[in-house]
């Protein structure tokens, strides 16, 4: 029987140790896509307690002690931080198989040095060991970047911000990571859901476009993305319920605008036509600039009404969304492609089920400008388990090239879940080494070695222009 998490934790052959070991392990974190906040960042945060730096906004913890039975108030309400994290520690065990179970005693290893089992009836000297160490120097935000070897960091951010906090830190020269705002404009898409309207003001305002039509609109789009360009923005995100394509004329889409700003309700199919127009426009825009554009779909928003009336969004109650897509995201490809306006792009679905169908897909828009222009991003949110990631890289390797792929990336509001990479890096290490030790691949170290490095860092780097 292996020891629990032991320095060999998920490598069971010689070449996979080897490839973590030697190769892997050291490689710096390219984290490109995330949402922490730059002004923590900036300001060096430091946090009191382990609640604080694991509890606060982290859905997934939240989710976990849900189903664990746990009241609300320890979870989102007013309970003490000590009997929040009490809770979680209680919940834990049960979480056999999640990956949670390996991500906290990752974090617990490598931040506090922590070597045992966390529970209910360890939970206080973890408590009490976090406490102390979070008072030393190196464990504020920017020790915990430098302690994890991160090089870039991509947060997440409305075209409305004005990216004062990444302006500081880029003239911050004992800032030991390069940290940079993505274009996220959601809202701006969104003429379907409650305060677009409201929206699409605050919008004009900071962009000074008066928005009275598509034109205007796209206009302080533009505006906003040459602010963004101008604070080393390199990539774009878009989070989609499902994929869309409904390409209508200039004059359609201009009245569905005109529609929204009288605050009239419109129709599905309305609300798809803006969006592809929105989603065209701006892929010309990247391309001018070798943006990477990045776009997340079939999720299911706030299925819980009572919890979203009560709690609001992103609490931890969205889902899965199994709604297809397949073929409006091959449309959209394709229109970005007959305008020349295709960008690098990483396709994120929430249904494990699509991953054959994106594999296949960016091997119908691959482009000569860069190797694996066309990307099938990492295992995401609900899929970033231990078997989703193992069904996302087979999968990725068997229908395009593995060598290609631009690796992991947290999607995570924590300072401590850096460690989600080496959880990926073991994963990677462990699938490439039992396909060499059947005899599936030349037992070849050096290559090895080489393309282990290129999907942990070397890729990212080059595909972000870093």
């Amino acid at each position: 029987m292996k020891a629990f998490m032991d320095k060999d934790f998920l490598l069971s052959t010689p070449t996979a140790r080897t490839l973590f070991h030697d190769f892997a392990a050291a490689m710096p974190i390219v984290d490109y896509h995330c949402h922490v906040s730059p002004r923590e960042i900036f300001e060096d945060k430091h946090f009191e307690n382990i609640a604080q730096v694991w509890l606060a906004g982290d859905h997934y913890k939240w989710r976990l002690m849900r189903s664990n039975g746990v009241e609300e108030r320890f979870i989102t309400g007013d309970a003490p931080e000590r009997e929040k994290f009490q809770k979680f520690a209680e919940a834990l065990p049960r979480a056999i198989g999640n990956p949670m179970y390996h991500w906290c005693h990752l974090e617990l290893k490598t931040y506090f040095g922590y070597e045992g089992v966390l529970n209910g009836d360890t939970a206080e000297e973890v408590w009490q060991l976090a406490s102390t160490r979070l008072k030393e120097a190196d464990m504020g935000v920017r020790g915990l970047i430098a302690q994890s070897n991160v090089a870039f960091i991509g947060t997440t951010d409305d075209p409305v911000d004005s990216l004062e906090w990444h302006k500081k830190l880029a003239d911050d020269p004992t800032m030991t990571a390069t940290v940079a705002p993505s274009f996220r404009p959601d809202k701006a898409l969104n003429i379907d859901k409650a305060g677009w309207r409201e929206y699409v003001a605050r919008l004009s305002e900071v962009s000074g476009i008066a928005i009275d039509g598509i034109d205007t609109l796209e206009e302080a789009l533009g505006r906003r993305i040459e602010h963004f360009a101008a604070n080393g923005c390199r990539a774009s995100d878009h989070g989609l319920d499902f994929a869309v394509c409904n390409l209508q004329s200039r004059d359609t889409v201009d009245a569905i605008v005109k529609k929204g700003l009288r605050d009239e309700s419109v129709t599905a199919d309305e609300a798809a036509a803006l969006k592809t127009a929105l989603l065209l426009y701006c892929a010309k825009e990247y391309v001018r600039r070798g943006w990477v554009m990045q776009i997340h779909y079939n999720c299911l928003r706030n299925p819980n009404s009572a919890m979203f009336r009560t709690l609001g969004p992103d609490t931890g109650f969205d889902c899965i969304g199994p709604m297809g897509g397949a073929k409006a995201l091959a449309c959209l490809l394709d229109a970005m492609n007959e305008v020349n306006a295709l960008p690098r792009t990483i396709l994120y679905s929430l249904d494990g089920g699509d991953n054959a169908f994106l594999d296949s897909l960016i091997g119908s828009f691959q482009g000569s400008e860069i190797a694996g222009k066309l990307q099938h991003g990492s295992a995401w949110w609900f899929n970033d388990t231990k078997q989703g990631m193992i069904d996302q890289l087979t999968s990725l390797a068997n229908l395009s090239i593995l060598g290609n792929f631009v690796g992991m990336l947290t999607d995570s509001r924590s300072f401590l879940s850096y460690t989600r990479h080496e959880y990926f890096r073991r994963i990677l290490c462990e699938l490439i080494g039992g396909w060499v030790e059947n005899g599936e691949y030349p037992a070849d170290i050096d290559t090895l070695g080489a393309l282990v490095q290129d999907i942990c860092y070397r890729n990212a780097k080059r595909y972000f222009n870093l």
